[in-house]
């Protein structure tokens, strides 16, 4: 009896943990030379302009980041973020973060959080909310981080993670979202242009 209960404990924590970290979105995931969807729809950024991705994307293409303030996941890829700004901006794309967490506006991800989360860490980039998760849906996103990288006819050129390590830059082997903006705008393939999403579940709205 003991055996049967200490079983049932740890199956009721693995599906704790599995959730945690899953999202079912009701969109169905973008693939590979799929458009970018619902470029023109408004979001509200910490700077308290609006924004939209056709206004956001550069000569080149336009990199789409959903975040959020409450993942650890976020928190150890973050110290990231300005050099793939950098590179974005050198590279003529666009680059915009999206915090999609809906379920989560009165736990950290509301937008006074955000405007605190973006000048404690110094974003100089649009860090946006996708009110509703609205993007995420339609992007079939389920992650925070997740990068979306579109070319400059708005066709998905590399979607997933931004490299193979979030604990530790230095020992990063791959760095899979800056070799794919490179390739992309020197009209290379891109190899791979779809790696696993490690991170925390998006938290859709009920």
């Amino acid at each position: 009896m003991k055996s049967k209960k200490l079983l049932l404990s740890v199956f009721v924590l693995a599906a704790l943990v599995l959730a945690a970290f899953t999202a079912q979105p009701t969109g169905e995931a973008l693939q590979i030379g799929d458009k970018a969807p619902l470029t023109d729809v408004e979001m509200l950024g910490v700077s308290g302009e609006t924004f939209t991705l056709e206004g956001i994307a550069g000569e080149n293409g336009l990199l789409v980041m959903y975040s959020c303030n409450t993942c650890p996941w976020v928190e150890a890829w973050e110290d990231r973020y300005p050099g793939i700004a950098d590179l974005a901006e050198e590279l003529g794309i666009g680059f915009i973060v999206l915090n999609p967490n809906a379920r989560y506006r009165e736990r950290g991800d509301g937008y006074e959080d955000m405007k605190e989360r973006a000048k404690k860490m110094g974003y100089d980039f649009p860090y946006v909310v996708d009110k509703d998760a609205q993007l995420a849906t339609a992007f079939g996103a389920t992650k925070t981080p997740e990068a979306f990288l579109f070319n400059n006819e708005m066709l998905l050129a590399y979607h997933g993670a931004i490299d193979d390590n979030a604990k530790n830059p230095a020992q990063v082997e791959q760095h899979f979202l800056a070799d794919a903006m490179k390739r992309m705008v020197a009209g290379e393939t891109i190899d791979p242009n779809e790696t696993r999403s490690i991170g925390c579940g998006i938290k859709f709205p009920k």
